[in-house]
């Protein structure tokens, strides 16, 4: 019986690594991703918030402007909750010579670092995150897929200690011309 549990625990976690995705797997997808170009000027994303049991607990729209000074550039962003709540976070961002990215935002512990690869790009990051009168923070594992120059999907995975708390899906769409957030009520 225990060779029985052993051997489904092995499968088990042989699957979890078969789900797991690196950058690598989008070598050779199409339309390339480049950070400064979609994220300059205006776009408008909407998401929401799941819990680890798969709840949505919270729908935004944000209202992003980016601007760029060669390699440094700024993404101010502002998130309307459906809650009536309003959050602002700027991020201060540099790319390297090889295409890596850096950045900073003042809910951010640490710096973020990023890469991307074909359509894709990933995303990993300290958030302090306000819950209830508390902070915790989360380890993110952000991913953005570029649909076409215009839209944007976006996974980011959220954790402490390793185990995933919560899953953030947005859509980003930046057609001209741009819609603001409207209030979700």
């Amino acid at each position: 019986m225990k060779r029985i549990q052993i051997g489904l625990l092995a499968g088990a976690l042989m699957g979890l690594s078969a789900c797991s995705t690196s950058l690598e797997d989008y070598q050779n997808t199409s339309p390339e991703f480049d950070l400064k170009t979609y994220f300059n000027g205006e776009v408008t994303a909407w998401g929401i918030v799941q819990d680890y049991t798969d709840k949505t607990t919270r729908r935004f729209c944000v209202d992003i402007v980016g601007t760029w000074q060669g390699n440094t550039g700024q993404l101010h962003e502002t998130f309307y909750f459906a809650d009536g709540q309003e959050q602002i976070r700027i991020w201060d961002l540099e790319i390297d010579a090889n295409g890596k990215v850096t950045g900073s935002a003042g809910d951010v512990i640490g710096m973020a670092s990023g890469s991307a690869q074909g359509m894709s790009f990933n995303w990993q990051y300290t958030l302090r995150v306000p819950v209830d009168g508390s902070e915790y923070d989360l380890a993110i594992d952000d991913w953005m897929f570029l649909m076409d120059e215009h839209r944007m999907m976006n996974r980011s995975y959220m954790s402490k200690l390793g185990i995933g708390v919560a899953e953030i899906s947005i859509f980003f769409d930046k057609t001209p011309p741009v819609r603001k957030c409207p209030t979700l009520d």
